[in-house]
């Protein structure tokens, strides 16, 4: 059964850190590309990074860009969305997604407020 298990959400205060973890079972991340998405209240899904099958190549929307970072551990079949300078505008369910499938975990929310 393929699951992804998005944790490491919580409430920070603008300028703070946050690292996202989503822990992947029934496939493997090393064989797949990886996205992170989000959805803010009362807003659609929006794409946020995603990184290739061999972890070499990553990619960023623009109001992430120079303050997130995407990765992956292979041995722990586990993606991380490393997010700093956190602004309000970050506020959203964060989930990961396995690139080219219709499927995502229960999300992790993340709250930046003062």
């Amino acid at each position: 059964e393929v699951q992804l298990v998005e944790s490491g959400g919580g409430l920070v205060q603008p300028g703070g850190s946050l690292r996202l973890s989503c822990a992947a079972s029934g496939f493997t991340v090393s064989n797949n590309a990886m996205k992170w998405v989000r959805q803010a209240p009362g807003k659609g899904l929006e794409w946020v990074s995603s990184i290739n099958s061999a972890g070499s190549v990553t990619s960023y929307a623009d109001f992430v860009k120079g303050r997130f970072t995407i990765s992956k551990d292979n041995a722990k079949n586990t993606v991380y969305l490393q997010m700093n300078s956190l602004k309000p505008e970050d506020t959203a369910v964060y989930y990961c997604v396995r690139v080219g499938y219709d499927f995502r975990g229960q999300g992790t929310q993340v709250t930046v407020s003062s």
